[in-house]
């Protein structure tokens, strides 16, 4: 689907999380194709204080009425992981563009349904994994591509940090939280993006919170169609405090990537080939820009994205797949 690109994009934003300033707020700033025009918050004085701070020109009653809006084209989504769901498939009824934050719905069944609604509705849906849209990544998916590493033997994805505040909602499973599903998506997309294909999950175990069907650490072993292997780690609270990194083995090099996951914050690509070592970086440009930019231009002008709900729906099923085989229950629509 294409339109006309003379408007900037007008956007409405469900709830006042804090990821909203990062993701979407700062980087419609600094594009001429995006405002942010309105929010929408369980809480209309907590919704009151958020647009006076950002800059948002209206408050919107509540979630229905921001979906229905008819001023705006597009809804970012940053609400609990188990809403996500339930809050896509409203607005693409409502004729809105989507932007969602990861995990994309709360189990890959939700996912395969919001995926049939997408593809029906003509609207353009992706999946906020900024960091696959930044030069980063590209680069390493380029050199795998090269076969300067050789044939891929094994990749690794690793993103913890802590999470100390037991009362956090994404230790709540009722909302569909766990660390597979917050820091782990992350570890899984990449897996699956590094790894090329989509991995079957060998084994996995999890560390318990409190609730013992919620996890704050996973660990997992893949393997994937062309016989070369693959784990992913996360963790909100454990021994493993703070890893986001990726590697990449072939039987003729190694990549390593550091800081991923927030490239703009500093990052590293390591490549051993050939007896030799080089060292690239991309510039400090937010990934959340670059995944801005793809937005606007799959709405205005057609282009595929890389982050859409086919994709999304892989991520869910190895999400999945990791839960069955750590013995803790798959997460649930809220």
């Amino acid at each position: 689907m294409t339109e006309d690109s003379t408007a900037a994009l007008r956007f409405g934003v469900l709830g006042a999380a804090r990821i909203a300033p990062a993701a979407l707020i700062g980087p419609a700033r600094r594009t001429p194709a995006v405002t942010v025009s309105a929010v929408a918050a369980r809480d209309r004085a907590r919704a009151q204080r958020f647009a006076r701070k950002h800059g948002i020109g209206r408050v919107v009653g509540d979630y229905h009425e921001l979906i229905a809006d008819p001023d705006l084209d597009a809804v970012y989504i940053p609400l609990p992981n188990g809403l996500h769901g339930r809050w896509t498939r409203a607005a693409l009824a409502a004729g809105k563009h989507v932007l969602c934050e990861k995990p994309f719905t709360a189990d890959a069944d939700e996912a395969r349904e919001i995926a049939t609604a997408a593809a029906d509705s003509g609207r353009v849906v992706m999946e906020a994994f900024h960091y696959r849209y930044h030069p980063l990544i590209r680069a390493a998916e380029e050199i795998i591509a090269s076969g300067e590493l050789g044939t891929v033997t094994r990749v690794e994805a690793a993103m913890s940090f802590p999470l100390p505040k037991f009362s956090d909602i994404r230790y709540d499973y009722g909302l569909a939280g766990g660390a597979l599903m917050d820091a782990g998506c992350y570890a899984v997309h990449m897996a699956r993006v590094l790894g090329g294909a989509e991995p079957e999950v060998v084994s996995a175990t999890a560390k318990p919170h409190r609730d013992p069907r919620v996890d704050r650490a996973m660990s997992a072993e893949l393997r994937f169609p062309a016989g070369h292997t693959g784990s992913i780690r996360c963790s909100m609270w454990s021994s493993d405090v703070l890893r986001m990194s990726a590697t990449v083995d072939g039987d003729r090099g190694r990549m390593r990537l550091f800081n991923p996951v927030l490239p703009h914050y500093g990052h590293l690509l390591t490549v051993r080939s050939g007896g030799g070592t080089r060292r690239l970086r991309f510039g400090r440009r937010p990934s959340y820009d670059y995944q801005l930019d793809a937005f606007v231009a799959a709405v205005r002008g057609g282009t595929p994205v890389p982050t859409g709900p086919d994709d999304a729906v892989a991520t869910m099923t190895v999400i999945d797949a990791v839960y069955r085989a750590a013995g803790l229950p798959s997460r649930l629509p809220s």
